[in-house]
């Protein structure tokens, strides 16, 4: 194997065989062919045919079956084939399940992938991380994951996190000289490892390993096949199913001895109570749960929210807080220059002349100290720094990688959010100059004289006021400002922050990023749901504020601070004040964390939008982290829970309405499965105690098993939102789902069921038939009523109000759930099987009455409650 940590950079690129100009396009196709993808090797899946036998593990479904195997032993033929019909169709409706499951979370990891910047035919292009190749000249900048092993050939400040590898918590200062002797990975300090990431500074490095072939590929290797965490409500629903199948196993075993005590045969009684328990217990709880959660995070991100973290989801509706940086999220991310001061005097962008030489080299001079690149309407790059490229293609400059060719950068200080300035080194005309871009009120204290159409003079007082006073001018506006200025050096080598002193002023640039038009009615949808919008930016107060009014989240009463103010309070002030303070301003990313945990003291749950290196901690201390998809970097995106793919605060808003109404439709289609289960319990219980023949054949209970539960149930789960959901107050994560209210509402709506069933029973028995009708117009009622019972299911409001033909899916599984009904109780063929007899035309009429019943009551309710 090759170490190439001990060769030089120039031959590793000849070893690799390229230049620093990077790969070809024939080279890339040549290369994919020999190396493949740029991905670990995932744990082998199980396969479809895995899945479904997976199915029939179930405790309840080894007894269903061993009940198959008696009922065909005493010559029960008809019953075993029957029951093995019912487990073998929910065993493929259960893998359907699992695979769809698959394909949705499958489709956002790939959404969520992360990219790379690499060097292509000498151009610098943007590609996802798979697509990186063993020879690519690979960018880094503070932010960025390192995708590949390489080499590194350029390092400017270049520090990077290998915790992931070597367990060391510190950054590694990265070189480029040749290491000659045999070292470990944490001393290989021209190196960059996959999976590691950029702290500090820029740099360019050569893949030399990519997938399986990296540093963390040969762990990897070892690694072996992780369970998938299930999502609290999964475990809540787990708990709640052992002590239900408990109860309810109690209760079989009640009837088994009853029905014995009254003389029943020994098989008939074992498989009724079989039966009866797999028919009480709703196996499809947790199949249910992982679909719904499944369509529900593929319908966001559709709707631009990726979810990371599945059991994010049940946490957003109870979000009552959301912590959002201003820039990108509340307003477009597309920074334009408004206004210029230069020369003493403030330049509107509308009155901007094209003749201004001084103000080109202005602006020329923004263009060398800039990272940013448009290349065929791409925007690569810082928004204001995009915004500085932008105005130099206005006033009819060169592109800014021709100004960047006739005076390259020789030396850099990359910015941090420490010292706010960044400079960079060029050779201007023979003069080594250093040209530093930063915050206005620290670059001012760093300057000494001034830059002017008739030369460099001293800096006076009054120089000083009237930039002060432009720069409080723009930012009252709601403009972001930076400074510029320069200094000439003897030399370029090592170059530092402390160089960064005694410049020459050259003039302001006052941009502006105005707020998105869906800003202001986000926030109004989001104070209308009981939760708090709080911007916290870097920004001025000043700035911040103007931008905070105009959408809404700074409002007569509100307060807006800054960092510093943040700095002197104590965690006890700080939570007495904080449900007033609607803007932090120039906040640091310990300001961030005190400020999310300040309202989770006063029991909130927060929701908090990052997307530099330095936010990755409050995302993470936050209930839900959201990472902004583009402008985010690797690491906000890995600490966060949510990642938006269009940075729009309006988004958030939609996830958290997106995010009720997922909770809200898997509540109601436990609902529709509990109090449909207490229905068939309560009659079973009614025939046993009064002495009566029993309600219901082993075939039925497990037909309705399969009809009632799954395809309804997820009907329920697909409800379109609820619009009211949005009205009402954030939902205490807290609560139990199963709380007192709620068990109440499935009581009622399994004994108002278990009523029209118990009806129908007793009025069959008129007829003197062995209680062959009475079983048959029970059956037909629990499984119309329950159908029926799915439209009481969807909302807490009337089908009237919520729309009777809004839920497409629900209508579909209650017609499919009819057609298989009629097909059981009026096809002579099937009739024997399930234990049914034809009936006259007045019982059909009685059981569609019955069923419409519980309908027409919970409705009625529903209706006078509206009102």
């Amino acid at each position: 194997m090759t170490h190439f940590y001990k060769k030089s950079i120039q031959d590793t690129l000849k070893e690799l065989g390229i230049t620093e100009q990077g790969l070809t396009n024939v080279e890339v196709e040549k290369r994919r062919q020999q190396y493949g993808f740029n991905e670990l090797e995932e744990v082998e899946k199980k396969s479809t045919i895995q899945v479904f036998f997976d199915q029939f593990k179930d405790f309840l479904v080894i007894i269903l079956l061993v009940a198959a195997m008696v009922s065909a032993f005493i010559g029960e033929f008809e019953s075993s084939i029957v029951i093995l019909v019912v487990l073998i169709l929910n065993a493929i409706l259960g893998t359907v399940q699992h695979v769809k499951a698959e394909q949705s979370l499958n489709s956002l990891k790939a959404l969520s992938s992360p990219s790379a910047k690499v060097l292509r035919d000498g151009k610098k292009v943007e590609v996802p991380s798979k697509e990186v190749l063993v020879g690519d000249v690979l960018f880094l900048e503070a932010g960025d994951y390192v995708s590949a092993d390489g080499r590194v050939i350029e390092s400017a400040s270049l520090q990077i996190n290998e915790s992931s590898l070597t367990g060391e918590s510190e950054s590694v200062n990265k070189t480029v000289e040749a290491i000659p002797e045999e070292v470990g990975i944490g001393d290989r300090t021209n190196m960059a490892f996959s999976g590691s990431f950029v702290t500090y500074g820029r740099g360019t490095m050569v893949v030399t390993g990519i997938g399986m072939n990296t540093e963390i590929g040969k762990i990897a290797k070892l690694l072996g096949s992780a369970k998938e965490k299930k999502t609290p409500l999964q475990v809540s629903l787990d708990n709640f199913g052992k002590k239900l199948a408990i109860v309810v196993i109690i209760i079989a075993i009640v009837i088994f001895a009853l029905d014995m005590f009254r003389g029943r045969e020994l098989v008939d009684s074992f498989m009724f109570s079989v039966s009866l328990a797999v028919a009480a217990i709703p196996e499809a709880l947790s199949s249910i749960v992982t679909i719904v959660l499944a369509f529900g995070t593929q319908k966001l991100a559709k709707e631009n929210a990726i979810i990371r973290k599945l059991q994010s989801v049940e946490s957003l509706g109870s979000v009552s807080v959301i912590c959002s940086d201003k820039t990108g999220t509340l307003t477009q991310n597309k920074m334009v220059i408004q206004k210029l001061y230069v020369n003493n005097q403030i330049i509107d962008k509308h009155t901007w002349n094209v003749n201004n030489e001084f103000g080109k080299k202005f602006v020329t001079m923004s263009i060398l100290c800039n990272d940013a690149i448009t290349d065929d309407g791409k925007e690569i790059g810082d928004p204001t720094e995009v915004a500085m490229v932008n105005l130099a293609e206005k006033i009819g400059l060169d592109d800014e990688l021709d100004i960047r060719k006739q005076y390259p950068r020789i030396a850099e200080v990359p910015f941090d959010s420490d010292r706010k300035l960044m400079s960079t080194v060029h050779n201007i005309n023979n003069e080594i100059r250093m040209i530093t871009k930063g915050a206005p009120d620290v670059l001012l204290s760093r300057v000494v004289k001034m830059a002017t159409s008739n030369g460099i003079r001293d800096l006076t007082d009054e120089d000083r006021n009237n930039i002060l006073q432009a720069n409080l001018e723009f930012s009252r506006g709601g403009l972001r400002v930076l400074a510029l200025g320069y200094k000439v050096l003897s030399d370029h080598q090592n170059v530092s922050p402390n160089d960064e002193y005694d410049l020459i002023f050259v003039g302001l640039l006052a941009m502006m990023d105005p707020p998105r038009p869906e800003s202001k009615d986000a926030v109004e949808k989001a104070k209308a749901a009981g939760i708090t919008p709080v911007m916290i930016t870097g920004d001025h107060k000043v700035t911040a504020s103007a931008i905070a009014k105009q959408i809404g989240i700074l409002s007569e009463g509100g307060e807006a601070v800054e960092g510093a103010e943040v700095e002197k309070m104590s965690d006890e002030e700080l939570r007495k004040r904080v449900k007033n303070i609607s803007v932090y301003a120039r906040v640091s990313p310990e300001h961030k964390i005190r400020i999310v945990r300040a309202w989770q003291d006063t029991g909130h749950l927060v929701a908090m939008t990052g997307d530099g290196v330095n936010d990755a901690p409050a995302l993470k201390q936050s209930d839900i982290g959201i990472a902004m998809g583009i402008t985010g970097t690797e690491v906000a995106k890995d600490a966060a829970a949510m990642v938006l793919t269009d940075d729009n605060f309006s988004t958030i808003v939609k996830a958290i309405s997106n995010g009720r109404s997922i909770y809200a439709n898997i509540k109601n289609a436990i609902k529709f499965l509990l109090s449909g289960n207490t229905a068939a319990i309560i009659t079973v219980l009614f025939a046993s105690l009064g002495g009566y023949p029993v309600p219901f054949a082993p075939v039925q209970l497990l037909f309705i098993n399969l009809l009632t539960d799954s395809l309804p149930a997820i009907g329920i789960g697909l409800e379109p939102m609820d619009p009211s959901l949005m009205k009402q107050k954030p939902r205490n994560i807290n609560e139990p789902l199963l709380n007192k209210r709620f068990m109440t509402e499935v009581l009622i709506g399994g004994v108002i069921i278990s009523i029209s069933v118990i009806a129908a029973f007793l009025i069959g028995l008129q007829v003197d038939d062995g209680g062959l009708t009475a079983m048959t117009m029970a059956f037909a009622t629990l499984c119309l009523s329950r159908l029926l019972h799915s439209f009481n299911c969807r909302t807490n409001q009337s089908i009237f109000k919520s729309g009777i033909f809004k839920n497409k899916f629900v209508w579909g599984a209650v017609i499919v759930g009819i057609l298989l009904l009629a097909l059981v109780i009026f096809t002579p063929g099937v009739m024997g099987i399930f234990e049914v007899v034809p009936l006259q035309a007045n019982q059909y009429w009685t059981i569609l009455g019955l069923s419409l019943l519980p309908l027409v009551i919970i409705q009625m309710y529903k209706l006078i409650l509206n009102k």
